[in-house]
């Protein structure tokens, strides 16, 4: 079931990222400065060691060119040609103000959003690298970033200050800011701990945002992984968590690929991987309908009431009324049976979750402590 994809690094994986290009190539960066890129079948295509050999924090493709790579290791940012990596094609030194955590473009690759050590938040235009806007709210470490999809100028930051903050690019103020630690104070509902699970406090680790631009998920140190919903004008709508893992929840990504694009797929320091179906949770789904899927018409069981026509509109209006709670009792019954869609038991601590389409066949990638990739099959969803 699984695949190992070996000898591209000395040293432990931290990070890795896939291109929506044509050729769908795949990077991984590593401690020691290492950085390869892989085929879609796992052969190697190339690999450079960055100078300095400081570790690689992250690597980004961009979504508006498939030879352009964005790899993080101190305080730079590197730049290079995916098919010719004979060294950097541009370095950005002194991106960050302390060491990068977390790289993210936005949709259309003209601004490069940078999370370091300080909890500053850094937005770098492309090309060029110039610094437009340096956000300052975090009072600890900042630990990853992403833009909102269809909303080029709205980003989200996350840190181990256990806050999870929006931005309008156009402000130096965050547009709202949640405290985990509060808001799973106030949930009774996760006060029970799961067996063998310790209680740590919510620093968060990492942030995904769905295609729809909407809905966040946030990896975090209390094993849970929580979801928000933004409403309009940009308002946190509605939050809520999942008890993820065991130990703490190390990343989250939607994946983009499978039936609706609220799949979520997790990973965490209790070793294991896991994929989620929020498209009937409460805070994506307040209606307990399902979102993202055509609605489902359901036929009546009586051959002789379907032969009936409704003899005026308080018939009808009761057969409608009749239908739809047929459909709410239904989603009712798949709320009842929360818990992941698919649970892998991994053989380490996860650094990184990657989904991606592998010559046709949905995929996660895991980089762990070790120094391969293991590649895990999604096809059954």
């Amino acid at each position: 079931m699984a695949r190992q994809w070996s000898e591209g690094h000395s040293a432990s994986v931290l990070c890795v990222g896939a291109s929506s290009g044509p050729e769908g190539l795949i990077a991984s960066g590593s401690e020691g400065g290492q950085i390869t890129i892989w085929g879609q079948d796992g052969t190697i295509a190339g690999r450079i060691t960055v100078p300095g050999e400081g570790d690689i924090t992250s690597v980004v493709f961009s979504p508006a060119a498939s030879n352009q790579l964005f790899a993080s290791h101190g305080d730079t940012v590197s730049v290079l040609d995916p098919r010719n990596l004979k060294s950097s094609v541009e370095d950005f030194r002194e991106a960050g103000e302390e060491e990068i955590n977390s790289l993210a473009l936005n949709e259309t690759g003209s601004a490069l959003a940078v999370a370091d050590d300080s909890g500053a938040v850094r937005v770098l235009e492309i090309p060029g690298g110039k610094v437009c806007r340096t956000l300052r709210r975090h009072t600890n470490i900042c630990s990853s970033v992403a833009f909102r999809p269809h909303r080029p100028n709205n980003l989200v930051s996350v840190g181990l200050d256990m806050q999870v903050m929006l931005w309008n690019l156009q402000k130096t103020r965050p547009l709202w800011t949640l405290n985990l630690q509060d808001a799973a104070e106030d949930d009774e509902g996760l006060h029970q701990q799961r067996a063998g699970q310790l209680f740590n406090p919510p620093l968060v680790h990492c942030v995904t945002v769905a295609s729809c631009g909407n809905v966040l998920g946030c990896a975090s140190e209390d094993g849970r992984v929580h979801v928000m919903r933004i409403g309009s004008g940009s308002k946190l709508e509605q939050q809520g968590a999942l008890k993820a893992h065991s130990q703490g929840a190390s990343q989250a990504h939607f994946v983009g690929f499978l039936s609706h694009p609220y799949w979520l797929v997790t990973g965490g320091n209790d070793s294991h991987v896991a994929l989620w179906d929020l498209g009937k949770h409460p805070v994506v789904s307040p209606e307990g309908k399902p979102q993202g899927a055509a609605p489902q018409h359901r036929k009546r069981k009586s051959k002789s009431k379907s032969k009936e026509q409704p003899q005026n509109k308080e018939q009808t209006a009761q057969l409608e009324k009749e239908a739809e709670e047929e459909e709410d009792a239904a989603a009712e019954k798949v709320m009842d049976k929360p818990g992941p869609k698919l649970s892998i038991k991994h053989s380490d601590k996860v650094n990184w979750l990657c989904p991606a389409v592998l010559k046709g066949v949905p995929s996660v990638m895991v980089a762990d402590r070790s120094c391969s990739l293991t590649v895990y099959p999604l096809s059954q969803m």
